[in-house]
């Protein structure tokens, strides 16, 4: 990073890579208006479209076009800025960006144009990265949602946060000031108050901060299950076409299969496995580990079960059911052996079969065109149930709602704003500096211990909008970015 991002000239092609009707070229700096004025060959009017030849040092035309200049500080970066709209040819748009360089500037890196409006306090650091997250945005929800960001509605409850932080840290530190009085004073029904409301606050914009994290990555849904439960059927069903191979041959699929679906904005990928069960066959036992790095890996686990595999494993006498095995003419049936039943995992069958336990599931009742289950959704003390056929498509919108549900998208839910992991990381923070606060203050009188803990909240706040930054995490932010942005 420059010592002074404001000492220099940069230059960049702000329109995508290829051919087009109109390209621009963005210049930013001390030099910027300079450069305009030896284009047009004259002072340029603020904020008019002039019309211009563009020349190189030889006087020889490049393309005419327009050009557009923004004074400081009513500018994107708060610098001077001018933009050369030519044609969109990749080759006269290099032409002239060498120029622009021959007469002062720099050629900009990843980001550096949203860098300075943050350095300049044109933006603060979750709107300058709602810039990238608008651009990238792949569904009409996450761009609403970065737009929001951008816009400052992220940044203003954020902000709203740290007002009621600072207030109850000054509280707090006039605690201190009054030992004799500070245990009193400390666990007053004042402190608690707003405790409470801080907490609530805080509990209401990270439940945001994760949904708008979600509408940014997307859902990686993995599904589980033993060998002809449906699970390749599901994701087939799910993906509109035949993306997986579906025989009645236990053991078909033996390596992982993503698929990227879009339903009602919300990015998913998702991933069919191997069958789950023991097996000798040295090929199966890799595609089922790689199931298993698969579930390590996912935001919510499908574990598919056959709908008539019911009673949570056993049969209707009670007791356990054992599968017929393969070579039976039964397809719809688990392999025996495979340990599985028609229930949600337990600790003991996911260690069993390399599986970490405590992994988000929901438990999908497959193949109910074949039994006499209607479609329908359960919540039950081993978690979300949900009854479906995967063939025919009946419950599939249930399913759909359920993975918008988990992802808190669901109704209801407008996914407020754009938000990255790193905001929600800090949020998790500020949580657990507060949970602590709370507990030095109202438990045990610690007056001292409190305002530490508060004000590490108050700087996890400040992390997100940048009111503390350190070079590195503006360095790794900035460089996600295009050029010319």
């Amino acid at each position: 990073m420059p010592a002074s991002p404001c000492t220099d000239t940069i230059a960049a092609i702000a329109t995508p890579a290829g051919a087009g009707g109109i390209g621009v070229i963005r210049v930013s700096g001390p030099q910027a208006l300079a450069i305009a004025q030896l284009f047009l060959k004259r002072e340029p009017k603020p904020r008019f479209a002039h019309h211009c030849r563009f020349r190189d040092d030889h006087g020889e035309l490049i393309d005419e076009g327009l050009l557009i200049a923004f004074p400081a500080p009513r500018s994107y970066t708060g610098e001077d800025v001018i933009e050369l709209q030519a044609h969109g040819s990749p080759v006269l748009l290099g032409v002239l960006l060498r120029r622009c360089l021959e007469l002062g500037a720099r050629l900009a890196r990843p980001g550096e144009f949203s860098e300075r409006a943050f350095l300049n306090d044109k933006l603060d650091l979750a709107q300058a990265e709602a810039v990238a997250d608008l651009i990238a945005a792949s569904s009409e929800s996450a761009a609403r949602a970065a737009l929001r960001s951008l816009e400052g509605e992220f940044s203003q409850r954020i902000n709203a946060l740290a007002r009621q932080l600072i207030d109850l840290r000054v509280y707090v530190e006039a605690a201190i000031d009054f030992p004799e009085e500070e245990i009193d004073f400390l666990r007053s029904s004042e402190v608690r108050s707003r405790f409470a409301v801080i907490d609530m606050a805080l509990h209401e914009l990270l439940a945001g901060a994760r949904r708008g994290q979600r509408l940014r990555d997307g859902l990686r849904v993995v599904i589980l299950g033993a060998p002809n439960v449906g699970k390749s059927s599901l994701l087939n069903a799910l993906a509109g076409h035949d993306r997986a191979i579906v025989t009645a041959i236990p053991g078909t699929t033996r390596d992982v299969l993503h698929e990227a679906l879009n339903v009602d904005g919300l990015q998913i990928t998702v991933v069919d496995t191997a069958g789950l069960r023991h097996t000798e066959d040295e090929v199966e036992r890799e595609g089922i580990h790689r199931a298993g790095r698969e579930a390590h890996r996912a935001d919510l686990v499908l574990w598919v079960v056959d709908s008539r595999d019911s009673g949570l494993g056993t049969g209707d006498s009670g007791e356990q059911k054992r599968d017929p095995g393969p070579g039976t003419g039964d397809p719809g049936k688990q392999e025996q052996g495979s340990g599985l039943a028609g229930h949600a995992p337990d600790r003991a069958e996911l260690e069993a079969l390399g599986l970490a336990a405590g992994i988000a599931t929901l438990t999908v009742h497959n193949k109910i065109d074949l039994g006499t289950e209607p479609a329908r959704v359960e919540r039950r003390a081993d978690g979300v149930h949900l009854w479906l056929s995967a063939r025919h498509g009946e419950g599939l919108e249930l399913l759909r709602r359920a993975l918008l549900d988990h992802a808190g998208l669901g109704e209801g839910s407008s996914g407020d704003f754009s938000a990255r992991l790193r905001h929600v990381a800090a949020l998790e923070r500020c949580q657990a500096q507060l949970a602590a606060a709370r507990g030095h203050a109202l438990d045990s009188g610690q007056g001292e211990l409190a305002a530490e803990d508060l004000r590490l909240a108050h700087e996890a706040l400040g992390e997100i909008v940048g009111r503390f930054r350190s070079d590195d995490l503006l360095g790794a932010i900035f460089s996600s970015f295009c050029i010319g942005k």
